[in-house]
């Protein structure tokens, strides 16, 4: 499978580096791109005012309109429409961005011998901006333009604003600085690479940390857990869906594809605890240390205990997954099946092989639900700048969360921005071909990839959403949350830009043994195919109807009769049944002696 499939549909234009950077020199693009991830209008009275009392001109009116078709709708959040009485109260990372970015247009338009003017002695200032957000806009401004030239291959002319933005960027200051510092290490990563350096890098696992799973169970994971909104959201939201799937089962099986603290799998227990179910068995598997996934199961068994919940665990180690298969789980006939992925599948779009071989072996288990959370995000273009503009836009809108929700001097706070995020900002952006294993892609093209193996998503239940609803207003920053609920599945947000998402699906593809088409006869052949699509349209909206259950039966029967044809081919092969019983012959040889 070509990892081609995750490029698509993520944007409109064409990948040419040039004509991209071009693009993003644009003053239109430029401000389209921030609006449509910020999520409101460039033109919006409380911008406009600011970028006036700085000393810009605020976008041309005449591209509102193009503006309101790329914007994401958000949820409107208290004080979007009030002006800040003074600069005393600093400005949001958001409006950071924008100010630095319609200021890097303006001094990009114009050059003077090659040297841009960021450096021009009345460029180095912005009035009317306390000292704070004056240094923010200028970090931005300095790291877009050291990008701007490493997209462009000119490094020499990328090495002094990259150098300033290192001086003015610091791990224990501002959002901004912060997340300063680890683009521009990025960057200055990018630049060696491109120059034939050395470069001595950890292996990730796709999520963008080299310790990943064991992240999962210390205490910076918990935190983020608590004090952050959107793992919990994800987490409450698929185990909501999980427990309407699987409630009616005798026995329950639960498989995880990346347990980390095994905390969601406390809320199925109780959500299960008045059911009739009669076991609930949970499998962990993946490429996580087998020694926090069996303390994982040990406290686990510890809190079914507690609820006189019988219960099974067992773990699936696997040191790749494209060893991965459904004969590992010794599935019983009277067990129902959920599957979680939660940031699993993305670890594997670096690794397509694994992808489909984990789809495929899915597919066959048959789940009665599996539930997908994914980043909404991409960060798998194949060209720099976009990836490198994508990436500040996600982890700007992070980074301010972490700013909202964590203390400055939090100790699990820099863990998380260290190594976590800064991980993956590192891959992102100053990794490349295989060594870049975090490749994010957005819900959009996970819908047309888990199509493809007989997977119907199924809509988010009432209970679902008022699960999302409830968990946001526990957080005293919860109105900079957005829940948008797209089609069938979540997105959630902070402040307009998308961070995750989660879906539910059912699979409809039946466990049937079809012969390759060359095979059997070529009108035979077609039957099969028109009637495995004449299932899957059946089977779009509602799985489980009578109409889906008959016209898979009738791909069965056309399968079956594929394989009889094609049996009685070879019974009709007089030279087949010749070389049976003379093997030794000429006309029987496959190889020289």
């Amino acid at each position: 499978m070509s990892n081609a499939v995750f490029q698509l549909n993520e944007s409109d234009h064409d990948h040419d580096a040039i004509w991209r950077i071009k693009q993003y020199m644009d003053e239109t693009a430029f401000m389209d791109l921030f609006s449509s991830i910020f999520g409101q209008e460039s033109s919006s009275c409380d911008t406009v005012q600011k970028m006036n009392m700085v000393g810009l001109e605020p976008p041309r009116s005449e591209f509102s309109k193009d503006v309101k078709e790329k914007q994401r709708l958000r949820k409107p959040r208290e004080g979007d429409s009030k002006m800040k009485n003074s600069f005393d109260q600093r400005l949001s990372m958001e409006e950071i961005l924008m100010v630095a970015g319609e200021k890097f247009i303006q001094f990009s338009t114009n050059r003077i011998d090659g040297m841009s003017m960021l450096f021009h002695p009345y460029g180095s200032s912005i009035s009317g901006l306390c000292s704070d957000d004056e240094r923010d806009v200028e970090i931005m401004h300095t790291l877009l333009s050291a990008a701007d030239n490493v997209g462009m291959k000119q490094f020499d002319e990328a090495a002094r604003p990259l150098a300033r933005c290192q001086v003015m960027a610091s791990e224990s200051g501002t959002p901004v600085q912060r997340l300063a510092c680890y683009f521009s290490a990025a960057l200055e990563q990018k630049i060696s690479r491109e120059c034939g350096m050395v470069i001595t890098t950890r292996k990730t696992d796709g999520g963008g940390h080299h310790v990943g799973h064991a992240l999962g169970t210390d205490n910076a994971f918990l935190a983020s857990y608590q004090q952050l909104p959107f793992g919990q959201v994800m987490q409450f939201v698929g185990m909501q869906a999980i427990i309407e799937q699987v409630r009616g089962g005798g026995k329950v099986h639960l498989i995880d594809l990346q347990i980390r603290s095994g905390i969601q799998w406390t809320a199925v227990m109780q959500g299960l605890s008045d059911s009739q179910v009669q076991r609930l068995r949970i499998t962990a598997v993946g490429p996580a240390d087998q020694t926090y996934m069996e303390k994982t199961g040990s406290r686990l068994q510890s809190f079914a205990q507690s609820m006189n919940l019988p219960f099974l665990f067992e773990v699936v180690y696997l040191h790749e997954m494209d060893a991965f298969s459904e004969d590992l789980f010794s599935i019983e006939p009277d067990e129902t099946v959920a599957v979680y992925s939660f940031l699993m599948l993305r670890s594997m779009i670096s690794k397509p092989k694994s992808l489909e071989t984990v789809m495929k072996a899915l597919a066959r288990i048959r789940p009665a639900v599996m539930v997908v959370s994914e980043v909404e995000a991409n960060h798998n273009s194949p060209s720099f700048i976009d990836r490198f503009m994508e990436a500040l836009l996600f982890y700007s809108a992070y980074f301010d969360c972490l700013e909202e929700c964590m203390e400055r001097g939090n100790e699990y706070r820099a863990i998380l921005e260290g190594r976590f995020f800064g991980e993956g900002i590192m891959n992102i952006v100053g990794a490349d071909e295989e060594e870049r294993v975090t490749r994010n892609v957005k819900l959009s093209v996970w819908r047309k990839f888990l199509t493809r193996f007989g997977m119907v998503e199924i809509a988010l239940s009432d209970s679902s959403k008022y699960q999302a609803s409830l968990v946001v207003e526990q957080f005293g920053k919860g109105r900079c949350c957005d829940l948008e609920f797209d089609g069938k599945g979540l997105i959630v947000g902070w402040k307009g830009t998308p961070i995750q998402s989660v879906t539910a699906w059912k699979c409809t593809a039946r466990r049937i043994n079809i012969r390759p088409a060359a095979a059997v006869p070529d009108e035979l052949s077609g039957k099969v195919e028109e009637s495995i699509k004449h299932a899957q349209e059946a089977c779009s909206e509602d799985p489980v109807s009578g109409e889906c259950k008959a016209a898979w039966d009738e791909v069965e029967e056309l399968s079956a009769a594929a394989s009889h044809a094609r049996d009685r081919q070879k019974e009709a092969d007089p030279l087949e049944n010749y070389c049976k019983d003379n093997p030794e012959t000429d006309e029987c040889r496959t190889y020289d002696d």
